[in-house]
């Protein structure tokens, strides 16, 4: 493997502040960011992607070629949280099995956009319609990880059948919403359509708000954040045991290997097939977990939140995008 893709991504300014976030707590230093900046750089971070990624969607138009790659996206959100779940119902129950499943089959907005950092860095070009892809692939995850929890669980003893009934609308309304209208999924799309809709007129006022200097500003910031936080998680990574620290590496590798034949199979760019490889590699730390508690309550957030956030994520924005873009290479794509 080439080893100048993993330094070239190690030395971009807002991995080392990932870095510095984790040093910083391993040597009990008392740097934070004051709690409501963290949800406030989140917030920028996708609009500025949305709408970014909305103007170039119009540019570029919808082509056919676009069309599959978004089909594929939501093929690989839909079977990943499947495959996934048998192999970790080896060692857990349904319900841990489930929710680790739905976040790895799910995504992480940020691994993606530290991807586009390398690429921007890397002058490696990508299409604006890959935002569309990042949208489509949070939600069935979500959905796929609760009809499997319904399949393989026996259900809890009721007293009527009508009270049943009424639970399980109940709850897939609640399922369904939390899947589809979640706060960030909602303003990654319609930062998404605005960028669509206002075209041109609205790409010239607001592109120096969602272009590059403020963007990798606030990126650095948050991706500081999110050093502080992971190396809190790794502690609660004594109850995942080996399997599931195993799994947390190795399964980013096999979806992303898949996502890359995948795209070398559709036709895909070399900058668009390593975004596509980097959305099927992630995991949710964000969505899932929050669906996942109000639905799943009886799984483990401490199994599913550390594994996403202490070991895929920093894996994934450390040496797992170069290994995916030397895969790309390798292919010829």
């Amino acid at each position: 493997m080439d080893s100048s893709l993993i330094l070239s991504n190690i030395l971009n300014p807002p991995v080392l502040f990932f870095f510095l976030g984790m040093i910083a707590v391993f040597v009990q230093s008392d740097l934070e960011i004051p709690n409501p900046l963290p949800k406030l750089f989140s917030l920028y971070l996708l609009v500025a992607i949305g709408f970014k990624g909305g103007h170039e969607l119009l540019e570029s138009g919808l082509s056919s070629s676009i069309i599959v790659t978004l089909l594929a996206a939501i093929l690989m959100a839909s079977i990943v949280p499947v495959y996934s779940f048998f192999i970790l119902r080896i060692k857990l129950d349904n319900y841990n099995a489930a929710a680790i499943a739905a976040t790895y089959g799910s995504i992480s907005a940020v691994t993606f956009i530290t991807a586009s950092s390398l690429l921007d860095k890397l002058q490696i070009d990508y299409g604006g319609h890959m935002v569309a892809a990042l949208a489509l692939m949070e939600s069935p995850a979500i959905v796929v990880g609760l009809i499997l929890v319904r399949v393989y669980t026996k259900k809890a003893t009721i007293s009527t059948n009508e009270n049943e009934n009424e639970i399980e609308e109940t709850s897939w309304g609640e399922v369904l919403r939390e899947a589809f209208l979640n706060g960030s999924v909602l303003l990654l799309i319609g930062s998404l359509i605005t960028g669509v809709l206002t075209g041109s007129s609205g790409w010239g006022k607001v592109h120096l708000f969602v272009e590059k200097d403020l963007f990798y500003g606030a990126l650095m910031f948050f991706l500081l954040d999110m050093g502080l936080v992971a190396a809190r998680r790794i502690r609660d990574l004594r109850q995942a045991g080996m399997f599931l620290i195993g799994f947390a590496v190795l399964m980013p590798i096999a979806n992303a290997l898949i996502g890359v034949i995948l795209a070398k199979i559709i036709g895909m760019g070399e900058g668009n097939a390593l975004l596509f490889a980097v959305l099927c590699a992630s995991a949710s730390y964000i969505a899932v977990p929050a669906a996942m508690r109000m639905t799943v309550p009886e799984a483990n957030p401490s199994l599913y939140v550390s594994m996403a956030l202490a070991i895929t994520f920093p894996f994934n924005i450390i040496v797992g995008i170069p290994i995916y873009l030397q895969s790309i290479k390798l292919l010829g794509i």
